[in-house]
């Protein structure tokens, strides 16, 4: 019972994250002029892309792909949370119509998580949410996008975007 009072702010943490979609337009990108970008991913977003595919592969799913394009706009929204120092899922709808015009998506979900010190740790966290899972669960995406940045404190903030094309 030592660790209850923890669990209980990670629920209401992770439940506050589930339910706050926004379709604010604030944080518009031009993706036109991202159609053939090149990312270089660090090792922790490696490491996420590598543990997501690895439970997918574990529970009969295919892996995903990585689309940088996806990533590009989890890298605006990563962004977006340590300016502002909000875990949010705010904006989404445009990183949701982005992705529908410029991807070619079908459907589009996302993950967001603060403060995890490793892959490890917020793919479990999110793996431990039944919203977040069913994210990385679904069958029908097709490709899936990581973010990641440290703000002035150190602490990591996370953005996982799921496409199906």
């Amino acid at each position: 019972m030592k660790n209850f009072p923890k669990k209980i702010l990670i629920l209401t943490l992770v439940s506050t994250f589930l339910f706050s979609c926004s379709s604010n337009d604030s944080d518009e990108i031009n993706l036109s002029e991202k159609a053939d970008i090149n990312l270089s991913y660090t090792s922790i977003e490696y490491e996420i892309f590598s543990l997501i595919n690895a439970h997918r592969v574990s529970n009969g799913l295919p892996e995903l792909g990585v689309y940088n394009i996806v990533s590009s706009e989890a890298i605006t929204h990563t962004d977006y949370m340590v300016q502002t120092g909000d875990v949010s899922h705010a904006n989404f709808g445009v990183r949701y119509q982005n992705l529908v015009t410029y991807a070619s998506a079908k459907s589009v979900a996302e993950n967001v998580a603060y403060g995890y010190s490793s892959a490890e740790a917020v793919v479990n966290a999110w793996l431990n949410s039944d919203g977040h899972r069913l994210n990385i669960e679904n069958a029908t995406f097709t490709d899936f996008g990581i973010s990641t940045k440290r703000n002035s404190e150190g602490k990591y903030y996370f953005t996982n975007i799921f496409i199906k094309k």
